[in-house]
């Protein structure tokens, strides 16, 4: 087979740079959008500049839903290799990067004693060339480090069975592997036959609806000063009379005109204020904008109802939100999976077949947990079900349904018998 090479990859990493940066920024709230309006000066727009999370809102709904539990019918033993490479934040780190960039990448190493080492390393710093059957890549490129300017330091070049290692100023290494692929796994969000890498939760409605949204309140906050202070006038002072004090007329509560020599009076006045009515409109609709684009609700995005829901509306009314986070476990299930394998091969020191673990399957925790009602209404369906065909529900059933683990053992001599469960342990 032939390889790009590293300096083909290099280029393709930088290119891609750019986009995946903006969306970190747009996550992290540090983005500055173009200023597109010609009423409001450059520096007033500095002084009232918004700020706003929806992007973030969009990403964290969704990640903090993904909680992977562990791998079913592990016959190798996947789930120990991953409980010996803290788990808690080598999982939340990999699925919090594939969707804010669309994908990540984990990087499999060896430790001191020859166990595998798993690295998450974001989509600014790695690339590759993928395989779209399997998933896994062809060849892949890694910059491990950069100096304080962003040049690379460390890099790798990650082949089928070797992985190369440039340190600047030093010799290559190449370290060798029992690897079938490379030693870098993407983990991917929404893969398709068009965009092999994915696609962000921050797509590009999204950061228009945000924009449109910041630019709403800029114009909020500039006319919320002339609605604190409306302005006034006054009409008919004599031209002999000493100049008012703007300041002092917005303030005080009592100021005195007196007639002029001809009993002249001067007449008072004051602009009508611009409502705030419009802008609040304008919020709401950019809200609902961006709701529908991430599968949110107006609720989620601070426009709070006044009657609270029940965990069932909460869940019906997230219905696209549900089904975006299946497609994620399904993609992001099977990045996990063959880092499993590639990690179990470094693990034995031998090439193991893909098709080999195809009865492992990646388990997650529900998207939406139940509340006592939902809890009751499995229950009762469970004793219907298990009565009409014992054993029909398994315990492994029940807590992918709820995420309660119980006594296993009683769990199952009871669903036989289609007795009520009372023994479940949260």
């Amino acid at each position: 087979m032939e390889y790009k090479g590293i300096d083909y990859l290099s280029r393709k990493l930088n290119n891609r740079r750019r986009r995946v940066n903006l969306r970190y920024e747009q996550y992290a709230m540090k983005k500055v959008d173009p200023a597109l309006d010609f009423v409001i000066p450059a520096l007033l727009r500095r002084q009232y500049r918004s700020v706003l999370g929806w992007c973030s809102k969009s990403v964290d709904a969704l990640a903090d839903r993904l909680v992977f539990r562990e791998f079913a019918e592990d016959n190798f033993n996947l789930n120990e290799l991953f409980q010996m490479n803290n788990p808690d934040t080598l999982f939340d780190s990999a699925i919090l990067s594939a969707l804010i960039a669309s994908c990540c990448f984990v990087y499999i190493s060896e430790d001191k004693n020859g166990y595998p080492r798993l690295q998450v390393i974001e989509a600014s710093e790695a690339t590759g060339e993928i395989d779209p059957i399997t998933g896994f890549l062809t060849e892949g490129y890694a910059v491990l480090k950069r100096d304080g300017i962003g040049n690379p330091l460390i890099e790798a070049y990650f082949l089928p069975g070797v992985t190369y290692i440039y340190e600047k100023g030093m010799k290559p290494l190449a370290y060798t592997n029992a690897a079938p692929a490379p030693l870098l796994v993407p983990i991917i969000h929404r893969p398709d036959a068009v965009r092999p890498f994915g696609r962000s939760r921050i797509s590009r409605s999204a950061m228009y609806w945000q924009n449109y949204a910041k630019r709403v309140l800029e114009r909020s906050d500039v006319t919320a000063e002339f609605y604190s202070f409306p302005q006034k006038y006054v009409v008919g002072t004599s031209q002999d009379s000493e100049k008012l004090d703007s300041w002092r007329a917005t303030i005080s509560s009592m100021l005195e005109f007196t007639k002029d020599d001809e009993g002249d009076k001067p007449t008072l006045g004051q602009f009508t204020t611009q409502s705030m009515t419009p802008f609040m409109e304008q919020l709401r609709i950019a809200a609902a904008g961006f709701a529908g684009e991430a599968g949110l609700t107006l609720d989620d995005l601070g426009f709070v109802s006044d009657n609270p829901s029940s965990a069932e509306a909460i869940k019906a009314s997230h219905e696209n939100l549900r089904l975006a986070g299946r497609k994620a476990q399904r993609s992001i299930g099977s990045g996990f999976l063959n880092v499993g394998i590639l990690a179990a091969c470094l693990r034995d020191g031998f090439t193991y077949e893909r098709k080999a673990f195809y009865r492992t399957k990646p388990k997650w925790e529900p998207l939406f947990e139940s509340d006592a009602s939902g809890i009751s209404a499995i229950g009762d369906g469970i004793i219907k079900l298990n009565q009409a065909l014992p054993g029909f529900v398994t315990p492994e059933l029940i807590r992918d349904l709820t995420g309660i683990e119980g006594d296993q053992e009683n769990m199952n001599s009871k669903l036989i018998t289609g007795l009520v469960i009372d023994d479940i342990t949260i």
